[in-house]
């Protein structure tokens, strides 16, 4: 056994119990979270190495806890969690209440016989809905499937077997580089991949675990060094923050012991390593899992190094990641905002194209927004390879004047269709009209240097402004530009800025003037008083429609 593991999720276990008894018989958690703080209650009450074992002072927590998923659920079986009578959060909830039931009905102290018994009931009555019932996304699938692969094992019934099965049968949403539909590390650390690695255990798939496997592999190229993951070209709300690898943990346990990847291994202690060093009470949920599956407390292969120098090209999500050491560099050109022009979960819209690090100094974003008739930011219409370290994003916009209808689609009285423009909606049969059209077509390559970056814009067709928006990430100090207000805007005027933390550094420019001109989100944005601002220190430098404009991004490595 990994004695280092275990002391890790005890102590995590420890700290955690106290916050759970000192927020006790709160009603506004939700039915998921109830489980899953029933769940956290349940592992350190169990646990022979916990100072909270057999605890009496747990139990009326743990009682009530229990008596909320039992008056909560609805008489179909369903919980409500935002969504109403809602299966996929059901089966979020059943996963954590299997688990819960398992471990204690294992442990057998008479103390908790009628939590067991209520507990029972509430996975009994879970089983028929969810086994009938619908999901919302990709990754819902796998999680009924995962919690109807737990009811059969604790109370068999080949309802269950079916729909697993026939959810199964559509095939798993993966591409060939081991990204999921939903290009999101949220979704595959915290559903999909513990998901298929239960249904491949439980129900005898082992072809499940390559999944797994080929997601893992392709996450050790979007690793950043100080163990976020990187999240561009999510199509779901990690696209807009920052996320975080100790969710993967028994992933990487898991598939090292399965596989004998030391790659695995290393990112697995890594995450181990930092949860020691810090609060690291998140790390007791795994408490749980470990009780269940004591394989996963093995002892690790040897690790071998992850990789830190490559070019990885992603073409699945239109993305490429360039890592030296701790220099790290994220392209990108795979929105779906050509396909589809809306906002809305399940689509990526994330106008940045560019991020880069360097240690501590952090550039979370480069973005473009020409002042086109109110169509927004640049976004990619795909990533192109050119070269080893080469490649070459770019996006045409045409915006129409409507010209007068032909005769043969006019209409005595003017009532004409409500039709859309492509930026807003007018009673005006838009398709059938004849068109005068604008353009801007942008491009930009960006070029791996040896000591950064070298990002070349090019702009054809009308005359406009642009703004060029670098987006630092707060803690470190910039120099060689000019502040413009007190809410972190910033403008390089002349020559070359830099963004400095400890001895890291990241340098810019040359600068281009003092124009100022506003970076415009679009009227998909403005119009619902919306906006696209990012949180931190932004630089900001201006130019004009037709012609280039170059950008050096240099990243000299102190370690």
């Amino acid at each position: 056994m990994d004695e280092d593991l275990l002391t890790l999720l005890t102590e995590a276990s420890r700290k955690q119990i106290p916050k759970l008894l000192g927020n006790d018989q709160n009603v506004s958690e939700t039915a998921r979270n109830v489980a899953r703080n029933a769940r956290r209650l349940v592992s350190g009450y169990v646990w022979d190495r916990s100072p909270y074992q057999h605890d009496a002072t747990l139990l009326e927590p743990l009682a009530w806890l229990v008596q909320q998923l039992v008056v909560r659920q609805h008489a179909d079986g369903l919980y409500d969690v935002g969504n109403l009578h809602s299966p996929p959060d059901t089966a979020f909830v059943i996963q954590d209440v299997c688990m819960s039931y398992a471990l204690l009905d294992a442990d057998a102290r008479t103390e908790t016989t009628a939590m067991r018994a209520a507990l029972a009931a509430v996975i009994k009555k879970a089983g028929p809905p969810l086994a009938s019932g619908g999901v919302h996304t990709p990754n819902h699938r796998w999680e009924v499937c995962a919690a109807l692969a737990r009811v059969h094992e604790l109370f068999p019934d080949p309802q269950y077997v079916a729909r697993i099965e026939e959810w199964l049968a559509e095939g798993v949403d993966a591409y060939s580089d081991g990204i999921y539909s939903e290009r999101s590390s949220t979704y595959a650390a915290e559903v999909t991949n513990p998901s298929l690695l239960t249904i491949a255990r439980l129900r005898d798939k082992p072809e499940l675990r390559e999944y797994v496997r080929r997601n893992l592999e392709v996450t050790l190229y979007l690793l950043e060094p100080n163990g976020e993951v990187d999240t561009t070209a999510s199509r779901r709300q990690d696209q807009k923050g920052v996320r975080d690898v100790w969710w993967y943990l028994l992933q990487f346990r898991e598939l090292a012991l399965h596989t004998g990847d030391g790659r695995f291994t290393s990112v697995a202690k890594s995450i181990e390593a930092r949860g020691a060093g810090e609060p690291g009470d998140f790390l007791s949920d795994f408490l749980a899992d470990v009780l269940e599956r004591p394989e996963l407390s093995a002892v690790l292969p040897a690790a071998q190094p992850a990789p830190d120098d490559f070019v990885r090209h992603l073409p699945s999500q239109a993305s490429a990641r360039i890592r030296r050491g701790v220099r790290t560099a994220t392209i990108f050109g795979g929105t779906d905002f050509h396909d589809v022009p809306v906002i809305a979960s399940g689509l990526s819209t994330n106008p940045t194209f560019f991020k880069l690090r360097n240690g501590a100094a952090i550039l979370d974003s480069v973005r473009l927004a020409p002042q086109f008739f109110g169509t927004g930011h640049f976004r990619s219409a795909g990533l192109a390879r050119t070269g080893p370290s080469t490649f070459k994003l770019q996006q045409e916009v045409q915006v129409p004047y409507h010209l007068p209808l032909p005769p043969s689609y006019r209409r005595t009285g003017g009532q004409y269709e409500l039709t859309p423009d492509g930026r807003f909606y007018a009673a005006m049969e838009f398709g059938d009209r004849p068109k005068q059209y604008r353009s801007l077509r942008t491009g930009i390559r960006v070029v791996e240097l040896a000591d950064g970056f070298e990002l070349t814009f090019g702009f054809d067709g009308d005359e406009t402004a642009y703004a060029i928006e670098l987006c630092f990430r707060p803690g470190g100090v910039l120099s060689g530009v000019e502040q413009l207000d007190a809410a972190g805007n910033y403008q390089l005027v002349s020559g070359t800025g830099s963004y400095t933390v400890g001895d890291d550094r990241i340098e810019f420019g040359p600068g281009s003037g003092p124009t100022r001109v506003t970076m415009d989100p679009g009227e998909h944005y403005t119009y619902l008083g919306g906006n696209l601002t990012p949180a931190g220190l932004r630089v900001y430098l201006t130019g004009h429609t037709p012609g280039a404009q170059v950008l050096n991004l240099r990243a000299p490595l102190t370690h």
